[in-house]
């Protein structure tokens, strides 16, 4: 089809012509982005623990009656056998920190003994002997703490900066930070005090307790006993018996002490869902707007599009009074809309650029992936031309008969 009787309408309805690329070009640039933030929440919320999370429940119970003389070691020891003796219970332990627990403890670690600045900042995971199992971490090189490994965490704070954690276990993403193309295990870091840490195995994931920067933060398990009366509690159970078990669980530590307040007790899969609850409204409310935006745009195509048929009413009847088909005047209008739809699209990717630029400026955001413009361009191509087909059919249905009346 010849596009110049085409270019010489759009340049004598340069406002209407105007309005639609504008509208296209904005619609290109707020979808393209949004789009890609929709997936960055996606991405987010799919990303694992590395824990079982479909078979462990959480507990915390501290008691009110704990004063400075009551021997927390015995505690502690007391609350995991009471626990441990609960039918359908796998494993127990007790820990510091759990994934999905919104606050995190950190740590610095250093390559050497007399580095001034930090290499890394990491998450420890420290607790009783059984954690490993409970959280059902994936170990990818390496072993497991060995018993003689678990040292309390008073005899830590007794030695000072001499003070040696035995063995530590970090996650993958850790190793690959700190030994970039290395075999991290057998290898030494340095985070309390002045003694050598041997690292002794990698496992696959650990996410921090609050994972904002994802699991890719470094996090390491560290075989270190805290007693506390504020402790976590995981137990592993089959996935068919967690309610039952928590229930069991948080009654069994009741018996052993009344006046105990349940400040935690949930599935670590609930926990899961509260903590991406805001990612998951935001990823909704950025659809609501695309699928707006992508109406409003529709909208207006429609509107303009049905208002140039009206106006060329007599100009279609002349081109139909002299031969064009219903096909060749539809195309006439598709071909139209895909000419400003391009304009605008090509705008549209400038725009989404230079707000993704003031996006990263602005806040923690990546760059726009280029894949993302040529996704945005084929959806408002499509919307474009289903948004004028029927104005389109409208034009081509006007019989030959109007080129005869009077103007």
């Amino acid at each position: 089809m010849d596009i110049r009787p085409i270019l010489s309408t759009l340049r004598r309805h340069k406002t209407a012509a105007t309005l639609i690329v504008v509208e296209i070009a904005l619609a290109c640039a707020i979808i393209c982005n949004a789009i890609y933030l929709i997936d960055r929440r996606i991405d987010h919320m799919s990303r694992p623990s590395g824990a079982t999370e479909d078979e462990i429940v959480h507990l915390q119970m501290p008691t009110v009656n704990t004063d400075g003389n009551t021997d927390l070691d015995a505690f502690v020891a007391r609350d995991l056998a009471a626990l441990r003796a609960i039918p359908g219970v796998k494993h127990v332990a007790s820990a510091t920190q759990i994934p999905y627990g919104n606050s995190s403890s950190t740590s610095g670690v250093r390559l050497k003994a007399d580095q001034v600045d930090n290499t890394l900042v990491s998450s420890p995971y420290m607790g009783s002997e059984d954690l490993f199992d409970t959280m059902g971490l994936r170990l990818v090189a390496g072993r497991k703490f060995n018993a003689d490994e678990y040292v309390d965490m008073a005899t830590l704070d007794a030695g000072g900066d001499d003070a040696k954690v035995p063995a530590v276990i970090i996650n993958q993403a850790m190793a690959a930070s700190l030994f970039p193309g290395q075999d991290a295990v057998g290898k030494h870091i340095y985070s309390w005090g002045n003694a050598p840490m041997p690292i002794v195995g990698v496992v696959e994931t650990l996410s921090r307790p609050n994972d904002g920067s994802g699991p890719g933060n470094a996090t390491m398990l560290m075989p270190v006993r805290v007693a506390s009366p504020n402790l976590n509690y995981l137990l592993r159970t089959d996935p068919s018996q967690r309610h039952e078990v928590l229930a069991a669980a948080e009654a069994a530590l009741k018996q052993i002490d009344p006046n105990r307040v349940t400040v935690n007790s949930n599935l670590l899969s609930e926990l899961r869902e509260k903590y991406y609850r805001e990612d998951r409204a935001m990823a909704m409310l950025l659809v609501v707007v695309c699928i707006a935006l992508l109406v409003v745009t529709a909208l207006g195509i429609v509107g303009l599009a049905s208002f140039w048929v009206q106006q060329r009413t007599k100009q279609i009847g002349i081109r139909r009074a002299l031969g064009a088909t219903r096909g060749q005047i539809l195309r006439y209008f598709q071909v139209e809309n895909f000419l400003l739809a391009s304009i605008g699209i090509a705008l549209g990717m400038l725009l989404a650029y230079g707000l993704n630029q003031l996006l990263m400026s602005r806040y923690e955001l990546g760059r726009l992936p280029l894949m993302y413009l040529p996704a945005g361009a084929v959806v408002l191509w499509l919307l474009g031309q289903v948004a004028v087909y029927w104005p389109a059919r409208r034009a081509a249905s006007v019989p030959p008969a109007v080129a005869t009346r009077s103007i």
